[in-house]
C-alpha cells in the first residue's frame, strides 16, 4: 500500500479534527450549549419502554412515519414547508453544502460564526467568504451586500442567533441579505428557541431560504437530530444525496417522546432565558468585563485574559470555552453556556470576586 500522505488529499493531512474537550471529574460542562436538564424520573421510566419496544430490527422509513408532522405541530412548521431530517444539524450542513458543491461556487459567512461552514466548503472544494463582523461583533449590513455582488456565492449561512456570540442580527437587515441573495440563504437557528425572532414561519414560501433546526439545544443533544424546513423543490433535491437511512429508530423514538413534552421543554428554556438574563446584568455590573447582548443559551465575555479565566473557572469546577483562538475580533473572549441557577451564581462569583 501507498503511504497515507500519498492517498490521503493534502489539506485534510494538514487540517485538524474538531476538537471536543475532555470534563474532568467533577466539573460542570459549560463549554457546549448543552442543555442542563435531564428528564425527572417518571419521564426516564416512560422513556424506557418507549425505546425497549422499538423496531430496532428495521430500518427506519421516515416518508412512512408520523414524526414530521409531530415535528411540523410542535414547533409551528408551516404545512406548505417540506423538511429533512439529518443526524444533527451538522450533517445537514455538509450535504447542503455538498448539493451546491460545483466547480467555482462559493460559501459565504458572517464571522465569527460557526467553524463547520468553512470546513464544508473547504471539504467540497468551495471557495470561503468569509465577511468580519463590526468591532462590537455587530452585522456590518454594507460589507456583506458588497461581497454578495463581488462574489454572487451560491450559499450563505447565517446563524441566527449567532454562534460563538449569542448575537442575533436585525431582522429587517437578515432579510436584505435573503433578498440580495443569488444563490440559496440558509438561517441556521439552532439556538432559535432561545430567541425573540424566527424565520420558520417563512420556510416554504421564500424559494431561496432553508431554515435549520436542531434538538441539540433544547435538551436532547445526544440523539443527534437536526431538521431543515423549505421549499419541496430544494427538499426533494437534497433528500437525493442523504443517505437513506442516516437516522436511528432509537433516537426517532426519543425524539417522538420528548415532542410529546414539549411543554417540559418550553418551561426549561423559559427558565434558562430567565438565567441568561440575570447573568448578563451581573456581568454587566463588573468592572473590565464586556458581555454582549445574546439570544442563545450562552453568554460571550470579554475579560482581561481569557486563558487564565478559562483555567480560573477551571480550577473552580467549571468547563467553559476559550474563543480567542477563533477570530480575531474574538481575543481575550470566553463563551458560558447557561447552567442551573445554582451553577450559574457560583461562577458568576468566582468572576465578581476576581474581576470586581
Amino acid at each position: 500500500m501507498k503511504s497515507l500522505s500519498d492517498l490521503i488529499r493534502a489539506d485534510i493531512l494538514a487540517s485538524s479534527a474538531y476538537h471536543v474537550a475532555n470534563v474532568p471529574e467533577n466539573c460542570v460542562k459549560l463549554d457546549a450549549m448543552e442543555s442542563p436538564y435531564d428528564f425527572p424520573p417518571d419521564m426516564q421510566s416512560e422513556l424506557g419502554k418507549r425505546l425497549m419496544n422499538a423496531p430496532i430490527r428495521l430500518y427506519p422509513n421516515i416518508a412512512a412515519d408520523d414524526f414530521i408532522p409531530q415535528l411540523k405541530a410542535a414547533f409551528h412548521i408551516p404545512q406548505t414547508a417540506s423538511v429533512a431530517l439529518g443526524n444533527g444539524s451538522d450533517e445537514l450542513i455538509q450535504f447542503i453544502t455538498m448539493l451546491l458543491a460545483k466547480p467555482n461556487a462559493k460559501v459565504m459567512a458572517i464571522e465569527p460564526t460557526f467553524v463547520m461552514y468553512r470546513r464544508n466548503a473547504e471539504l467540497f472544494g468551495m471557495q470561503y467568504i468569509g465577511v468580519p463582523c463590526n468591532d462590537d461583533l455587530t452585522l456590518n449590513l454594507d460589507s456583506v451586500l458588497e461581497k454578495i455582488k463581488q462574489h454572487q456565492p451560491a450559499l450563505i449561512f447565517i446563524a441566527y442567533p449567532n454562534n460563538p456570540t449569542g448575537t442575533r442580527y436585525p431582522r429587517e437587515m437578515v432579510e436584505q441579505i435573503i433578498q440580495a441573495a443569488t444563490g440559496l440563504v440558509v438561517i441556521d437557528e439552532a439556538y432559535g428557541a432561545f430567541s425573540s425572532d424566527s424565520f420558520l414561519s417563512q420556510a416554504g414560501e421564500i424559494d431561496n431560504l432553508l431554515v435549520l433546526r436542531t434538538f441539540s439545544k433544547i435538551g436532547f443533544a445526544g440523539l443527534r437530530i437536526g431538521y431543515v424546513s423549505g421549499s419541496l423543490k430544494i427538499i426533494n433535491e437534497l433528500n437525493k444525496i442523504l443517505p437513506p437511512y442516516n437516522m436511528n429508530q432509537l433516537s426517532l423514538t426519543a425524539a417522538k417522546f420528548a415532542l410529546e413534552k414539549i411543554d417540559w421543554i418550553n418551561h426549561n428554556i423559559n427558565l434558562l432565558k430567565s438565567e441568561r438574563e440575570i447573568a448578563f446584568a451581573k456581568l454587566e455590573d463588573i468592572k473590565g468585563v464586556t458581555v454582549y447582548p445574546s439570544e442563545a443559551n450562552f453568554l460571550t465575555v470579554k475579560v482581561p485574559n481569557a486563558e487564565e479565566c478559562f483555567n480560573l473557572l477551571l480550577q473552580n469546577g467549571f468547563l467553559i470555552k476559550n474563543l480567542s483562538k477563533m477570530h480575531p475580533l474574538l481575543k481575550n473572549c470566553v463563551r458560558i453556556t447557561i447552567g442551573k441557577p445554582e451553577d450559574n451564581a457560583k461562577w458568576l462569583s468566582v468572576l465578581q470576586k476576581a474581576y470586581g
